[in-house]
């Protein structure tokens, strides 16, 4: 399953506000064949639009944020007075906005200004129901250039912007202190995951109230966004391009690895439902996780809490960690009106300041070069690793993010492997065959 493209990588030197961080940058992956076009691309005249008296924000509130969600929303009524906005909870996760929003698409109501995560975004590309947003954030004069440059990259696609970067995060690795500091261990993160597996015997030893020394994370709650950390240290990949690769020797010596900590090693576990709620509980003395749980985890654990960059593995040690989270877009099928007052929504939403105020409550990335983070770096100072770690992350492999349904089909395989010992090898055979298939029937014809 191979196809001739040219991956556009971006590396950006990003300073003000969040400090000098040479970033990684992701795009949607370039063609040579045709794409869906959108009424913005294709020449709205704004200028003689009028923006809609009333819109509707479609969102998950990650990481718990529908109390600054509607703060934010407030002090948008304040600055203007010609549309009000109305938060929906459009369900309790990504898939679930994603599911209401595309049943929305047969004839439902449509929002106006949408949640999505990123493995749905391209798919609603491939779809044509998101707007490309170029002309629009010129009209309206938005900073583009101030935006994370990584983070602002992931939504484009043939040099256009489909989307925009709000809850941005990286997993990063956390650590209960006193339990660390039981098992006599330095106060950091492992370097590689042979280290941490020398360190799982002494964190059991000593901590024989926790249930396992590692936690992963269950089949729901993202470990395909994780496992590529593993995999990548092992020198391995998910894909190559539209290549899927998953069934590689590194890959099989990575998932081999895993599974042996949980069946063979007996010091890693697999959570049943939410890793951090389990983590901050006590049952395991490590996880990793979405920055977007920092705010919540710090204030659940009855302990200190430590966080570090994700462990590399035994071919790399760097670079081995992917962005991930939410963007917000905007629908196509909705009318130009209610589309420019979505955008001026959408703008607002991602000022600096806005964008602050919403990585301090939740955890996630400020996603403007320009955010002022020293108030939340004074009262949050774990949230500077997660921004320090953006300058060793890595495009997200396609398998993951721009297959209709990889990210599915990866998570089950990777479940299969740790709850049911699975045979690694067939199980990713099986995978590949998958995963090769939605290439050629969903993705292939719609890009040629």
């Amino acid at each position: 399953m191979a196809l001739s493209l040219d991956r556009r990588n971006f590396l950006a030197l990003s300073g003000a506000g969040i400090g000098a961080l040479a970033l990684g940058a992701c795009s949607g992956p370039s063609t040579s064949g045709s794409a869906p076009t959108s009424s913005a691309a294709n020449g709205t005249d704004w200028s003689k639009v009028t923006p809609a008296a009333e819109i509707s924000f479609w969102s998950n509130h990650p990481g718990k944020s529908q109390d600054i969600e509607n703060a934010l929303i407030a002090a948008y009524h304040q600055s203007q007075s010609e549309t009000k906005v109305t938060l929906v909870t459009a369900g309790a996760s990504y898939e679930d906005v994603a599911q209401k929003f595309q049943t929305a698409q047969q004839g439902g109501q449509l929002p106006h200004v949408v949640v999505f995560s990123d493995v749905w975004w391209f798919r609603y590309f491939l779809n044509d129901s998101i707007i490309n947003l170029d002309g629009v954030l010129s009209y309206l004069k938005v900073d583009t250039a101030d935006y994370v440059t990584s983070l602002y990259k992931d939504y484009s696609y043939n040099n256009l912007q489909w989307a925009m970067p709000y809850a941005r995060s990286t997993p990063i690795f956390y650590y209960n202190k006193e339990m660390w500091a039981k098992a006599g261990l330095e106060d950091r993160a492992p370097k590689t995951w042979q280290e941490f597996a020398t360190w799982a015997p002494k964190l059991k030893a000593a901590n024989p109230t926790a249930q396992v020394a590692h936690m992963y994370a269950a089949a729901a709650d993202y470990d395909s966004w994780t496992l590529q950390n593993k995999i990548w240290g092992e020198g391995g990949a998910l894909s190559k391009d539209w290549t899927v690769t998953c069934d590689s020797a590194e890959v099989v010596k990575t998932l081999q690895f895993t599974q042996d900590s949980v069946y063979k090693d007996k010091w890693a576990g697999v959570s049943a439902k939410d890793v951090s709620a389990d983590f901050s509980a006590g049952a395991a003395a490590s996880y990793v996780g979405s920055t977007g749980s920092l705010v919540g985890v710090l204030k659940t654990a009855k302990f200190d809490v430590g966080v570090g960059f994700l462990p590399g593995g035994s071919q790399a040690t760097d670079m081995v960690c992917p962005t991930g989270g939410a963007g917000l877009g905007i629908p196509k099928a909705i009318k130009p009106e209610e589309q420019l007052a979505a955008a001026k929504f959408l703008a607002f939403l991602t000022r600096p300041e806005n964008t602050a105020a919403f990585a301090g409550a939740t955890g996630y990335l400020p996603v403007r070069k320009s955010s002022d983070m020293s108030a939340t770096y004074a009262k949050l100072p774990q949230a500077k690793t997660a921004v320090d770690q953006l300058s060793h992350t890595r495009s997200q492999d396609y398998a993951r993010v721009f297959l209709p349904g990889g990210d599915r089909e990866i998570a089950i395989a990777n479940s299969d492997s740790l709850t049911q010992q699975a045979d690694i090898p067939a199980r990713l055979a099986k995978l590949k065959s998958t995963l090769s298939g939605i290439y050629t029937t969903d993705v292939k014809p719609k890009l040629s």
